[in-house]
């Protein structure tokens, strides 16, 4: 990739919905504090379910803000947690759409694992339920994958490449990195990406239950006595830019987007590979132009399930070797819990955070030691240090890796 003349990436804004509060600073302040978003289950239907816990958006959410009335029907939850995350990170990044042509320059690239489930979950019930003959006449629109994507672009008048990504819990890496690509080639001068998901309904939660994978206390990746994820929701977008842009303009710049990794494991459709992974950190690597002994941070995918953190603790040290030793590596995923397609773009904020802060946050919950697990977690008081460069890691169902290496601002 390094053969030809490439644009630096950078970003100019973010913003996110998330368990932790509405706002990026509301999810990166809870997150160096240590503070859990995961609490009792809000949901009609939760007496009938085995899980009990969820990291849900707060109820003061309000869809209403910041949103036309006249589209809020055509949104279903996934889309109103994108088009807000949207609206903050395009307001902090400057950036005016209106009386110019920027617009025509300027990408969408929205991830999502699942897309608009709430609908689906909604009209379900409604068919096979209570046995209507009809469905809401904006099914469609609201469930379709592309809609969060589809819905920033008509809000902002943004005319360039616009589409969706899903690849499971890799979605909002795999959309954020088709984003930087296309401004690294020239094919756009901006661009909107990140990850939404809202998939916190009664068929998902059973679906999920069905697999065995959900802890019935809290999340706590790599700790010996860990016993599942935990599902959650929300949305992280980000304004990406290529750096002549941003800088001709005088754009604050929060983090450089220097490189990525993407690979599949090839092997089982749930159960990882240490060697997929690993690959996936020496990509993001060389793409950069980063050494191993140049990366202070990783934000890992560290789910909590007994397989992904050994197997992603194995991958480390595969892709760092004698390095891994020195790194700083935590899940916030301990605190937002595994919103699925959005997981990535929340984690990208606690990475841009770390590097612009020189905070790292830590790893709640980690209070056993697991021998299979023995890198530097960071365990449950966030760490003051410098953070020259991070990477920020997700592996997805189906074997998919994709993996963020970020620097400080330039």
């Amino acid at each position: 990739m390094q053969s030809v003349a490439m644009r630096r990436v950078v970003i100019t804004g973010m913003g996110a919905i998330s368990p932790l509060g509405v706002g990026a600073e509301a999810l990166w302040q809870g997150l160096r504090e240590g503070r859990s978003g995961i609490g009792p289950l809000r949901h009609p239907d939760a007496e009938r379910l085995r899980v009990k816990i969820a990291a849900q958006v707060p109820a003061y959410f309000d869809p209403a803000a910041n949103i036309d009335e006249r589209v809020l029907p055509m949104l279903d939850r996934t889309s109103e947690f994108a088009l807000h995350a949207a609206h903050e990170a395009i307001t902090q990044s400057g950036l005016d759409f209106r009386h110019n042509e920027l617009g025509v320059r300027t990408a969408v690239v929205v991830g999502t694992g699942v897309g608009g489930e709430t609908t689906q979950d909604e009209q379900s019930k409604r068919l096979y339920g209570e046995n209507s003959q009809r469905a809401h006449p904006l099914t469609i629109v609201r469930l379709m994958t592309n809609a969060s994507a589809s819905q920033i672009s008509i809000a902002y008048g943004l005319r360039g490449p616009t589409y969706a990504v899903a690849s499971a819990c890799a979605s909002a890496n795999h959309a954020i990195i088709q984003a930087a690509m296309m401004i690294r080639y020239g094919m756009a001068d901006a661009a909107i990406t990140g990850g939404t998901e809202a998939c916190i309904t009664y068929g998902a939660l059973r679906a999920w239950e069905a697999m065995r994978v959900l802890a019935d206390d809290t999340c706590r990746p790599f700790s010996a006595n860990r016993r599942g994820l935990v599902l959650g929701e929300g949305a992280g977008i980000f304004v990406l830019e290529s750096l002549e842009h941003a800088q001709a303009r005088g754009a604050v710049i929060l983090a450089e987007l220097a490189g990525s990794g993407m690979t599949a494991d090839a092997t089982d459709i749930v159960m990882p590979s240490a060697e997929g992974a690993a690959s996936a950190m020496r990509q993001a690597l060389a793409d950069a132009g980063l050494a191993p002994q140049d990366i202070d941070y990783i934000n890992a995918h560290g789910t909590g399930t007994l397989a992904n953190d050994a197997t992603e603790t194995k991958a480390i040290r595969l892709a760092f070797g004698a390095c891994a030793d020195r790194l700083a590596v935590s899940s916030t995923k301990s605190m937002h819990g595994h919103a699925l397609g959005a997981s990535g773009a929340l984690e990208l904020v606690a990475v841009v955070g770390a590097l612009r802060d020189s905070v790292v946050p830590p790893t709640a919950n980690l209070d056993h030691a697991d021998p299979a697990c023995d890198l530097d977690y960071v365990p449950n008081v966030a760490r003051q240090m410098p953070v020259r460069a991070a990477l920020s890691n997700s592996f997805a169902f189906g074997g998919l890796n994709a993996v963020l290496a970020l620097k400080r601002a330039p």
